[in-house]
């Protein structure tokens, strides 16, 4: 029974952490997209402006979805996507230092795509 308490406060903890750390690279994004400010990289040619209202989803709006562990398996694929991008396409011809940040979060992401949010969240399991 502790034991499994233990994990769930984890799999809360970690969740809330990595969430909370990417919302502060999305929350600019999302304030940049509500300004009309939609320059931004375009790494697929699909347009500056949908390319930065996916990153706003996977890096602002699916966080928020984690945070409260609302549909956490399913909002930890767009964020783990996005740093996917970032790490093999905006910074694919970094060096390793450049792109470990997106490696981190994309790990990271994975890992709670494969946990789900434990018992701390709307979903429960």
């Amino acid at each position: 029974m502790k034991n499994t308490l233990l994990k769930d406060i984890g799999l809360a903890f970690f969740r809330i952490a990595i969430s909370a750390m990417m919302l502060t690279h999305g929350l600019p994004k999302f304030q940049k997209l509500i300004s009309g400010d939609f320059q931004f990289a375009d790494p697929f040619g699909i347009g500056a402006t949908p390319s930065l209202f996916l990153a706003v989803i996977g890096e602002f709006v699916c966080p928020i979805l984690i945070i409260i562990g609302f549909k956490t398996r399913l909002a930890a694929i767009p964020p783990a996507i996005t740093m996917a991008v970032a790490a093999f396409i905006a910074h694919g011809a970094d060096d390793f230092s450049t792109k470990e940040k997106a490696l981190f979060y994309l790990v990271a992401f994975i890992t709670i795509a494969l946990l789900g949010p434990g018992k701390f969240g709307i979903d429960r399991k």
